[in-house]
Formats: structure tokens, C-alpha cells, sequence
């Protein structure tokens, strides 16, 4: 009975845990790259511990409107949405649309972005996926993401190793006699 339920609760582990590498590491074949949104300058948008998939873009393709990731020079990725593209200069100028004066107007960000700061443009986003994200790649939790793989190899070869013996001591007391055939000679 342990066992059956042992191996549903390792099955939905795995299932997780295949989804989570593919939300985390496996979009980036598609030539995304995932970022954890962890400052509020974008909501409703992009919110506090949301999972932001950028894919690359090319800086003349970027548009007014739109929201870019890009590297600050502390090296520090922002999401912002740009306001003004300046071409000639290759500059763009952002604001985070939730960053409000008193008045309630969008405050800009006080430097404008180099195009070669751009890292790409927000395609996809998954509210709260980004917290698991961190903690997960992070300690302490990236430290009991490894205790828990050890404890499932631990218990799993445990299990194999009781099935193992019951299905030995089986083998051998399924025979009368206690396993090997007599044979009585007449003399």
C-alpha cells in the first residue's frame, strides 16, 4: 500500500519537476530567456514575483509603447516601457507605469537606455511562478530542492530493496520442505 502510494506521489513530483525545468530552462531553446519580476515599477502588467519570458529584439524594431528588458550600467536588468524611441542618438526612454508622481502622472526614469543595453522584449508572463523561480535557485532553497532529491533516491532504493527481499523470502518458502526434493531409496 506504501508503495502505491509512494509511486503516485513520485510520479506528480516528477510531472512538477518536468514542468518546472521546461518554465525555467527549457524555453530557452525557443530563444526565450525567463526573468523574475521582482519590483512593483510594472504593475498591474508585469506584478511582483511574476515569471517575464524576453525574447531578443533588434533596437530599430522596438516601438513606443512597448516594454523592453534591459542591463543598467550596475548591470541590474529593468523591464520598462519605452515612451520615446530617439533613432538618431539610439536611445530609448522609459518609465516603469507604475511609478506615479503626486499628481498621478508616470514619472520617467531619470537616464535614457542605450540601445546596447537592450537585452529584448517581454513576450509572455506567469504571475507567482517567479518566486519559485528564486527560491529555487537560491539558498536555502536551492538546498532543500537537493535534500528532497536525496530523500526520494533514498526512500525509492529503500522500497526496491524491501521488494527485493519479500520477493526472496517468497521464492524460497513457497516450496514444502524447505526447498530441495527428497527422494527416499529403497534398499
Amino acid at each position: 500500500m506504501f508503495s502505491r502510494i509512494w509511486n503516485m506521489l513520485l510520479t506528480i513530483l516528477l510531472v512538477a519537476a518536468a514542468a518546472l525545468v521546461v518554465a525555467f530552462a527549457g524555453v530557452r531553446v525557443a530563444g526565450l530567456t525567463p526573468f523574475a519580476v521582482l519590483s512593483g515599477s510594472m504593475e498591474p502588467e508585469y506584478p511582483v514575483g511574476s515569471l517575464i519570458y524576453v525574447k531578443g529584439a533588434q533596437p530599430a524594431e522596438v516601438q513606443e509603447g512597448q516594454a523592453i528588458t534591459f542591463r543598467q550600467g550596475s548591470g541590474t536588468l529593468v523591464t520598462h516601457q519605452v515612451y520615446e524611441v530617439d533613432a538618431q542618438s539610439q536611445l530609448f526612454y522609459t518609465q516603469g507605469i507604475a511609478n506615479v508622481n503626486g499628481d498621478g502622472e508616470i514619472m520617467h526614469d531619470a537616464a535614457p537606455v542605450p540601445w546596447s543595453a537592450l537585452v529584448g522584449v517581454p513576450v509572455a508572463c506567469i504571475p507567482y511562478l517567479g518566486y519559485v523561480n528564486v527560491w529555487v535557485t537560491q539558498p536555502p532553497g536551492l538546498y532543500v530542492v537537493v535534500s528532497l532529491v536525496g530523500v526520494i533516491i533514498a526512500v525509492s532504493i529503500a522500497l526496491e530493496l524491501h521488494r527485493m527481499g519479500a520477493n526472496k523470502r517468497r521464492g524460497g518458502s513457497s516450496r514444502k520442505g524447505g526447498g530441495r526434493a527428497r527422494h527416499a531409496r529403497r534398499g
